[in-house]
């Protein structure tokens, strides 16, 4: 039952007005560096098998303020929690994209959405690598440490939404129903038949409850009937 806790990075200077996607160098805002060490003070003593991050600054520097609060020794870098990549559309205000044709599909039909430009990504392709890496990481982690490890992901809203659709078993044109803020901990457990969303978004919750169960402690006893119906 490896558990998987995913992490967006904290606020920049672009975050909310601007499609920042890959933009190169933009690092953490005050608020946002804040934010991670807010962050990083609640999963303080948490037992991570591992931190892994997306190559961009912002989450680089997310990931290591947890690191260091957790005595993790090594952030692994993993391209494909990257951000999408947005093609032309980087950089641009939301405002004007809104006004875009394309946007409407991206709201409306994500799954059928490529971006536009050399270097556009399908927002299907975005979602299809980020479950691939989950999938890999769960095996290493599981093999490494034990089927109860937790490791933490830290990526960007959209490869977290996507990451949770796919839990949930939801289409990818669903996924705009989730969401994932800055420095937020959204937290899946894994197990041999199918995931289990544990927490979504959660940004000022105790961390205590993500920590494996005492042995013979079994899932759903706290009223989560596994089959439907229950005290």
């Amino acid at each position: 039952m490896t558990t998987l806790l995913l992490v967006r990075h904290g606020r920049t200077a672009l975050t909310g007005p601007v499609l920042a996607g890959w933009t190169p160098g933009l690092g953490l805002d005050d608020r946002g560096r804040a934010q991670a060490r807010d962050l990083a003070e609640r999963l303080a003593g948490t037992p991570l098998a591992a931190v892994v991050s997306s190559p961009l600054d912002r989450c680089l520097q997310t990931a290591e303020a947890v690191a260091a609060r957790t005595g993790t020794e090594k952030i692994e870098v993993d391209e494909r929690f990257g951000e999408v990549r947005y093609g032309d559309w980087t950089g641009r205000p939301l405002k004007e994209l809104a006004e875009e044709p394309l946007w409407r599909v991206v709201q409306e039909h994500p799954s059928a959405v490529v971006f536009p430009g050399e270097r556009g990504e399908a927002l299907a392709d975005a979602q299809r690598r980020a479950v691939a890496a989950v999938r890999d990481w769960n095996a290493r982690i599981a093999a490494e440490h034990g089927p109860d490890a937790l490791y933490l992901v830290c990526s960007h809203g959209d490869i977290i939404k996507a990451v949770v659709a796919d839990a949930l078993g939801l289409h990818l044109d669903q996924f705009q129903r989730i969401q994932a803020d800055p420095a937020s901990l959204t937290a899946v457990r894994y197990t041999e038949t199918r995931p289990f969303l544990v927490r979504l978004n959660d940004t000022g919750g105790e961390t205590a409850s993500l920590l494996p169960k005492p042995p013979g402690d079994a899932p759903g006893r706290e009223g989560d009937a596994a089959v439907g119906g229950g005290a």
